[in-house]
């Protein structure tokens, strides 16, 4: 006899997945992303739109390696070799339990079905939801939304450039069929044209590119 769970499971669903929306990446916070809270919005009003809502949270301890403060002499933005992998160093930001790490006021984490903790290993970063910098260990991402019956992936989050961009490029190399919410990310842009740059590496990567309107027109097809 099919179980209840195998029944659910079955059904074809599309996941918006909301990376990093995190009071240390919005303005006045740690390693704030320009205009990093406008994205707040854009993420309640599609979570409605989902039956499928996850989250990424970064949750690092306080002496985690990508940390300039880890490493005494280094500046932030100089790049290391962290456990064989190129690091660039950032401030110290959300760390486990602290409000940095909170999700941003205002978020209406009470859609999330599950939040994906990320870059837990302080000798390895992770800006990826799905898997660390190395490919060495899975955050369950991908096998939670399979299990769910999702094939399809809708992005959006915290920062275009780095956590969003990796998210997105390790969905579609596991399967998901990934669309980007260009509206619902904002970018760190360390370098002039970083975001440009990660959203053309997106796009030739396989990601569609969505409006939240197109979204929601989509979804209420």
């Amino acid at each position: 006899m099919t179980s209840e769970r195998s029944k659910v499971s079955a059904v074809v669903k599309d996941a918006l997945i909301i990376v990093d929306v995190q009071n240390d990446f919005l303005p006045g916070g740690a390693l704030p992303v320009p205009h990093g809270d406008e994205v707040i919005a854009i993420a309640n009003r599609l979570s409605d739109a989902f039956d499928l809502v996850v989250a990424t949270q970064d949750w690092h301890p306080a002496n985690h390696g990508s940390f300039a403060a880890s490493h005494p002499g280094r500046r932030v933005g100089d790049l290391i070799d962290l456990n064989g992998l190129p690091q660039i160093l950032w401030p110290v930001h959300c760390v486990q339990g602290s409000f940095g790490a909170e999700f941003a006021t205002g978020l209406l984490t009470s859609h999330f079905s599950r939040i994906f903790r990320k870059g837990t290993d302080p000798m390895t970063d992770s800006y990826s939801g799905l898997f660390d910098n190395g490919h060495r260990r899975s955050t369950g991402l991908g096998k939670f939304l399979r299990a769910e019956g999702a094939t399809t992936a809708y992005i959006m989050g915290l920062a275009t450039d780095y956590c969003v961009k990796f998210t997105a490029l390790d969905a579609i190399a596991a399967g998901f069929d990934v669309y980007l919410i260009q509206d619902g990310c904002r970018g760190v842009e360390l370098k002039f044209g970083d975001v440009d740059q990660a959203v053309e590496e997106m796009r030739r990567g396989g990601a569609e590119m969505i409006s939240s309107t197109e979204v929601r027109a989509v979804r209420r097809r």
